[in-house]
């Protein structure tokens, strides 16, 4: 079954850090972008960030707070923004080509993880 989920959602306070996993299973994210997404309560989703190859994309929103990484075991982002989270694998990229954060070019989407940061 091709799938993704996220884990590591949770209660966070406002300035401290929350890292967020996505794992795969029947698909990798060889040669794909990994993206996440975030939807806070009466908000659009918004694209937070990808991953793809080398190259690395973070919304203005996030930039500066958010990292994005891969290793072996799953992909972290540091958070302290409420909302659910998203991890998708999006369509297989030609080698070099930057991601985006366009949902149209993800096709297997986790069911989310819930952040809520207290002020």
């Amino acid at each position: 079954q091709v799938q993704v989920v996220e884990s590591g959602g949770g209660l966070v306070q406002a300035g401290g850090s929350l890292r967020l996993s996505c794992t795969a299973s029947g698909i990798t994210f060889d040669g794909r972008p990994m993206g996440w997404f975030r939807q806070a309560p009466g908000k659009e989703r918004e694209g937070v960030s990808c991953l793809s190859g080398a190259s690395t994309y973070y919304a203005d929103s996030v930039k500066g707070r958010f990292t994005i990484s891969r290793d072996n075991a799953g992909n972290t982002l540091q958070s302290e923004d409420s909302g659910m989270y998203y991890c998708a694998a999006g369509r297989a990229l030609i080698g070099g080509t930057p991601c985006r954060t366009g949902a149209s070019q993800y096709t297997v989407w986790g069911q989310g993880t819930q952040v809520t940061v207290s002020s």
